[in-house]
């Protein structure tokens, strides 16, 4: 997915944020890593660093986007490990993950929010889909209920419905 930024662009941090969160704008990752760390291998490097922090031990990242790459690999546990991560120190990230529709760019472009869990499931706070050809539907979820956050995460599902399908029964 890209929100088809341009060259020499201008756009806020908060656009891209929501680029990402929102619509899975693989294009603003770049922009995003781009900007933290100036190029993104060494975004990468980072992000392989906090993996560590953080106790992800089946995770290595080759890239900022989570497309398919040589030797790019995470596991649902981790993805777990991460998700509680964001959730507990960056609680501002629901802003952007509980959006269901959006523009950026003046109103010009429109978001959808790829994690249809944000619309149809009660007190779902987030978090973030994933699709590539090999790891076929991904979500990492997250829901609200009496104080509580909870997380799912589904890998490998068979299908964009199923993916959703599984995280609510988790959830639930």
């Amino acid at each position: 997915s890209q929100v088809f930024l341009a060259e020499g662009e201008q756009i806020t941090v908060e656009e891209l944020l929501k680029c990402v969160c929102v619509s899975s704008g693989n294009d603003a990752a770049v922009a995003l890593a781009e900007k933290v760390a100036g190029v993104t291998e060494l975004f990468v490097e980072q992000m392989n660093n906090r993996a560590r922090e953080l106790g992800m031990k089946d995770t290595h990242f080759v890239n900022c986007t989570g497309l398919t790459a040589e030797g790019h690999v995470t596991s649902a546990h981790d993805i777990a490990l991460m998700s509680r991560e964001l959730l507990l120190h960056h609680p501002e990230v629901r802003n952007y993950t509980t959006i269901w529709m959006d523009t950026v760019r003046d109103g010009r472009f429109g978001l959808a929010n790829t994690n249809k869990l944000i619309h149809a499931y009660p007190g779902a706070t987030g978090l973030k889909t994933g699709y590539t050809q090999q790891a076929m539907h991904c979500l990492s979820a997250s829901a609200e209920r009496d104080g509580v956050e909870y997380i799912a995460v589904v890998l490998h599902a068979e299908s964009s419905k199923a993916r959703f399908a599984d995280a609510a029964t988790l959830l639930n």
